[in-house]
């Protein structure tokens, strides 16, 4: 088994936000007290100059960052993009990234980018499948990754086993890691009918590295996941949860579209630490 220069089990970044470019300015101008650390996307930042890195590099000066990317597309049958991994572990090497993430899905098929994050059949040949994938991608970047759970819609009849069990099986057979999202934990468990805290009981601790939180939007009959809106008391209540059981495992905050002024995600940012260090005080 391979062992990477990744952060060790039982540290934490602490609470951090995703960086978006309507907030380079007010970072830099402001440099906020209540942001410990950002994620950024990875995809935006895969070049060799420009105004991105410019920021990127003179934000980095003060806050440690992370890369979360949507690219890997883990699942599919494609093989494995090796430049696109080489410019991913070229960029973490530059800004020291704490972790690489991506997402357990897959993202198209025979060279066509469906620009979705598509769920995949839970069963044993694609546990197989994405476990050997998983491992060449690590062997190429030379670190772990953190795979990410999706938010789904549908699922597939001939899956043989829950979604936290294949998750759990890939983080251990491939010895990655996991980014847990609670919020996507929500929207499936609302969307297919099953308990949220049973997928959280199913999540092995020691792999659970960083946790993500955002909106959706409900439409009574389906919930979909659009970060376009703050996080909800329902999913805070699950991060309670999982604050409670995994410990104190860095924590953010998404929003991609109708993002709003810096301060008022640092405030709801605030309200997360609030909860999360209650949660770790009572498990310390």
């Amino acid at each position: 088994m391979n062992t990477y220069g990744s952060q060790q089990p039982g540290t934490t970044l602490g609470f951090g936000l995703g960086l978006r470019r309507e907030h380079y300015a007010a970072v830099l101008e402001t440099r906020p007290r209540g942001v410990d650390w950002f994620e950024v996307l990875t995809e935006n930042y895969l070049v060799d100059g420009g105004k991105p890195l410019h920021f990127l590099e003179a934000i980095r000066a003060d806050y440690p960052m992370a890369m979360h990317g949507v690219s890997l597309s883990i699942g599919s049958t494609d093989p494995l993009n090796v430049d696109y991994l080489r410019r991913v572990r070229t960029l973490a090497d530059r800004i020291e990234a704490a972790w690489v993430s991506d997402h357990l899905c897959w993202t198209g098929v025979g060279a066509t980018n469906l620009h979705d994050l598509m769920p995949l059949p839970f069963t044993d040949e694609a546990l197989g499948h994405v476990g050997a994938r998983v491992r060449q991608a690590q062997d190429l970047l030379g670190r772990q990754i953190l795979l990410e759970n999706v938010s789904s819609y549908v699922t597939y009849a001939h899956s043989t086993m829950p979604e936290w069990e294949f998750l759990r099986a890939v983080a251990e057979q491939s010895d990655c890691l996991i980014l847990l999202d609670i919020n996507n934990v929500y929207v499936s468990a609302r969307n297919h009918g099953f308990d949220p805290v049973s997928y959280l009981d199913g999540m092995p601790a020691g792999r659970v590295r960083q946790i993500h939180l955002a909106g959706h939007l409900d439409r009574g009959d389906i919930i979909i996941d659009t970060h376009d809106r703050a996080v909800i008391p329902a999913v805070f209540e699950l991060y309670e949860v999982a604050a409670r059981r995994f410990g104190p495992v860095a924590t953010m905050i998404e929003r991609d579209d109708d993002i709003p002024p810096l301060e008022t995600l640092v405030a709801e940012l605030n309200a997360v630490r609030r909860i999360g260090e209650r949660a770790w005080r009572r498990v310390a």
